[in-house]
């Protein structure tokens, strides 16, 4: 399938996903092979309020969800199969971009807390067959809190909307 490169302004501007789900702060570099992001952690986060009360901690499953943002970005800026491409209209692209598909080797080292500055690196290792295979990185200060390998693919819109009811 032919792919197409895009560059956009803002976060938003290659996912789909808004407050408060979105795990983006910003796109530090991007290359074929590689994207690198952060994300403060302010502590009013929604995924904070019972995570655990007293002490909290940024679930693992959030950090996963930090590092598919992440490479849904460098799909979206160097694989996107659509020569345009608009997340502000949910109906507008044929494909759905970065649907996780597999998550494997998942490792937890640390924890993030608020006012943490996180860094998210993520490795494009192959694309085969509209699989994309990546490995992660997550760290706070020089230090890795999160490593992780999981693999995405395009969809079609339809699947992922449903039917429509008329």
């Amino acid at each position: 399938m032919k792919t197409y490169r895009h560059e956009f302004e803002s976060v938003e501007d290659y996912l789909h996903h808004r407050p408060p789900y979105l795990m983006v702060d910003k796109i530090q570099s991007i290359s074929d092979t590689e994207i690198v992001t952060t994300r403060r952690i302010i502590g009013d986060e929604y995924f904070l309020l019972g995570h655990f009360p007293g002490a909290p901690v940024v679930p693992g499953a959030m950090l996963q969800e930090m590092t598919t943002q992440s490479a849904g970005i460098l799909i979206a800026a160097r694989y996107n199969p659509m020569p345009e491409y608009n997340t502000h209209d949910p109906h507008f692209n044929k494909y759905a971009l970065g649907v996780l598909v597999k998550v494997e080797q998942a490792r937890f080292k640390g924890f993030a807390r608020p006012g943490d500055q996180l860094e998210i690196r993520v490795h494009l290792n192959e694309r085969l067959s509209g699989i994309f295979d990546f490995r992660a990185t997550i760290a706070l200060e020089d230090k890795v809190i999160m490593r992780n390998r999981f693999q995405l693919t395009n969809i079609e819109s339809s699947v992922l909307i449903g039917p429509v009811e008329v």
